[in-house]
């Protein structure tokens, strides 16, 4: 279970009130070839035909993107990347530039928690990828969570709010606004072992919004969507999408069976207009 820390100011919501429009996104991870991505995403937008007041996107490994950009034509399922070489171009062999990226998919997954792990990306790295994203017209989907250990000693809120402040670092206010963050507790992901709704919701409130509020004023703070990401289901989905603060899903292994994926999907919007 989450544990609380009190290292941020309550964060305090204004009379204002701000509708965020639901975003749940399919990070495919290394999965998927070109044929199987294909396959996947025609049987998703047959599922979704005509759904409205959800934004939804994928994002399939780099191979497979222009495939699924053409199976997507005419469709309102967005397309992602998941992840980028913050330079335009260079010498960084078997990197992805987000010039490469203009025109074929509209959004990038920044700052997995899989990429700091196993690839070494820093705070830094992922602040210079934000604002690459960002000067390129690449919607950024950020992710920010801590690991166990820094659960259960109570750190969570202090290490959440530290790596939201590193990313948006430089990031002016009309630009802020464009980014969508991912909450994504790493003892959560593949593990089968989801965050709590209500903790998680508590975590967005009390650590991002807190400090997006600090770095910008509350109006701001309250126009950015932020995702839970962790073991998202069909069964748990409403869960999440019933609270206040969370604004989506940012999905691994269930985007991969486009029936679990849309049921998400429909689940979720259910959830968020009161009616799961």
């Amino acid at each position: 279970m989450l544990t609380r820390n009190t290292g941020f100011p309550r964060f305090a919501r204004n009379e204002v009130t701000f509708m965020r429009t639901p975003f749940i996104a399919g990070n495919w991870k290394m999965h998927k070839t070109i044929d199987e991505a294909v396959a996947l995403v025609t049987e998703l937008r047959a599922l979704l035909e005509g759904l409205e007041g959800i934004e939804v996107a994928v994002c399939p490994p780099f191979p497979a993107l222009e495939a699924v950009r053409q199976a997507l034509t005419g469709s309102s399922i967005r397309l992602g990347a998941q992840n980028m070489h913050w330079e335009e171009a260079g010498a960084f062999t078997g990197e992805v530039s987000p010039r490469m990226l203009v025109g074929l998919c509209d959004c990038v997954i920044i700052g997995h928690s899989e990429r700091r792990t196993h690839f070494g990306e820093t705070d830094e790295m992922v602040n210079r990828k934000l604002r690459a994203a960002l000067a390129h017209g690449l919607t950024p989907i950020v992710c920010v969570g801590e690991n166990l250990e820094q659960n259960r000693t109570g750190k969570t809120e202090a290490v959440v709010g530290a790596q939201v402040r590193a990313a948006f670092a430089g990031v002016g206010a009309e630009e802020a606004r464009q980014v969508v963050i991912a909450y994504e507790p790493i003892w959560a992901i593949g593990t089968g072992v989801p965050a709590y709704g209500p903790d998680a919701n508590r975590i967005v409130r009390d650590a991002i919004r807190a400090v997006l509020a600090q770095l910008y004023g509350d109006e701001v703070a309250q126009a950015i969507r932020v995702q839970y990401g962790g073991s998202v289901t069909p069964a748990n989905i409403a869960e999440f999408m019933q609270e206040p603060e969370i604004d989506g899903a940012l999905v691994g292994g269930a985007s991969l069976r486009a029936a679990d994926f849309a049921a998400i999907v429909r689940q979720g919007l259910g959830a968020k207009m009161g009616r799961g």
